[in-house]
């Protein structure tokens, strides 16, 4: 018997005893988020697991986040940008950089000449540190946000921060094609010696806006 085999027999064995034509029933009793916490808290929770994870977090008002894009840009000494079809304009207003839009035909070598990626995100969950993309167009296709070395992700807050991972999930669409991101790209091997950058961006910037 091989282990396909082995693994539809238990399934069906734990599906015996459920009516023809129903849905097995799933228990959903777990916490939805742990403990209370104030919006504040909320978002006071996600910047610190952000840079937990190695993100840098910055803070901002919507009026002066243009400003905190190009000083961010200038200070990577990026020249060359990737900018998502849907990103709002004025994110890059005061940025004196190249636009490099994104497009089907791009190849990852043409990808990994671009210095830096601007993205907006879907949702970001504070229990986890986690920023979700879902391929909107302010944030492009998943591979834009996957092969250059610096991305900035931009998060509204209060209203796409969310406490915990089942209330991400409500709001995301399971079809989409999603990319959950916890800090910066990184891998350990057998010694633990930690190397960033080899699945994704070396350097993850996260811009916390209200």
């Amino acid at each position: 018997m091989s282990s396909r085999e082995r693994i539809l027999g238990r399934v069906r064995r734990a599906l015996a005893d459920v009516p023809p034509g129903e849905d097995a029933p799933v228990e959903r009793d777990y916490l939805r988020e742990h403990g209370e916490r104030t919006v504040e808290e909320t978002v006071d929770l996600l910047a610190e697991n952000l840079a937990d994870y190695r993100a840098v977090v910055h803070r901002t008002g919507a009026g002066s986040l243009p400003g905190v894009v190009a000083e961010l840009l200038a200070a990577r000494g990026a020249s060359t940008v990737l900018v998502p079809p849907g990103l709002d304009a004025g994110w890059l207003a005061a940025a004196e950089v190249t636009r490099v839009p994104d497009e089907a035909g791009s190849t990852p070598r043409e990808l990994d000449r671009v210095d830096s990626v601007v993205t907006a995100c879907a949702v970001a969950i504070a229990e986890t540190g986690t920023i979700v993309l879902d391929g909107s167009p302010d944030q492009g296709r998943r591979r834009i946000s996957l092969v250059p070395d610096h991305h900035i992700c931009v998060v509204r807050v209060p209203d796409q921060v969310v406490a915990s991972v089942p209330q991400a999930l409500e709001r995301l669409d399971p079809a989409r094609p999603l990319t959950w991101i916890s800090g910066p790209s990184a891998t350990s091997d057998i010694e633990l010696d930690r190397v960033e950058g080899v699945h994704g961006p070396r350097t993850l910037e996260v811009v916390l806006v209200r």
